[in-house]
């Protein structure tokens, strides 16, 4: 559909999600949430995904929210834009995505731009990207996880730094911080970002999947339920057709094509 405000797309085992409404900075309104949710309702369903990439068309990843768009559909419970068919992208509803999402960022990155960063696995930035979490400046607080992920990323006191003056950031200093794990030229990050997810999609998606859950268990229930289930999760995964697969290529030193069995 021309009128999409999200593209779809695959490269393998990747499903390749562009934030597309250029035109007005990629601004996020209630239509681009939705189809967002819903290519992360694809990425989840479909076995035969393993990775996803998120990006955006034009020159910026996103200005934020569409306010005059989205405001009027807060309600007394909040704002709810996940689709029937979807899993919110940021995750702050109680389900976790379980595969990895690398993201590309470019030109400036507000707000739930920022958030969705957080909420990726890992994040490739333009060097000449520009960060800045505003909404105390306009009167609300971050609600796609900025407050619960930001701090645990980038310590307390830098994530303060930026979320309490929504002042803006460069690139360099999302590095430094760890809000994203490489730098490149303008005009690379996505490149850049889909070599490292074809990576990802490369390895056993079983023990990819295993890996990511149990970190995220450890982030959301602690150390001690995380390393309840290291043995456990061994145990699957050592009976899996992948693991077999990923033996005879580490003797025969072949590269081994894994199945998700």
């Amino acid at each position: 559909m021309t009128d999409s405000r999200v593209t779809v797309d695959r490269d393998g085992h990747i499903l390749l999600i562009g934030f597309n409404r250029p035109e007005k900075r990629n601004a996020a309104d209630y239509q681009l949430l939705q189809e967002l949710s819903r290519a992360y309702g694809e990425l989840e369903r479909d076995p035969e995904l393993r990775c996803g990439l998120v990006y955006a068309h034009g020159d910026h990843f996103t200005g934020g929210l569409d306010l005059a768009d989205v405001a009027p559909r807060i309600g007394p419970d909040g704002l709810d834009i996940t689709a029937d068919d979807g899993i919110n992208p940021w995750q702050v509803s109680g389900q976790q995505l379980t595969k990895p999402v690398v993201i590309a960022v470019q030109g400036i990155c507000l707000t739930l731009g920022i958030e969705l960063v957080l909420a990726s696995d890992i994040a490739i930035a333009a060097e000449s990207t520009t960060f800045a979490q505003i909404e105390v400046g306009r009167g609300i607080l971050p609600f796609g996880g900025a407050t619960i992920r930001f701090p645990r990323a980038v310590g307390w006191g830098n994530a303060m730094r930026w979320i309490l003056t929504g002042d803006t950031f460069d690139a360099a200093e999302a590095l430094r911080i760890g809000l994203v794990q490489e730098v490149v030229p303008d005009g690379e990050q996505f490149d850049r970002a889909l070599t490292i997810a074809r990576r990802v999609a490369a390895q056993a998606p079983l023990a990819v999947q295993a890996a990511l859950a149990n970190a995220k268990l450890a982030v959301r229930e602690g150390d001690a339920a995380a390393e309840a289930r290291l043995q456990p999760e061994l145990v699957r995964l050592v009976q899996t057709e992948d693991s077999q697969i990923g033996m005879r290529a580490f003797l025969t030193r072949t590269e081994a094509n894994f199945v998700g069995r």
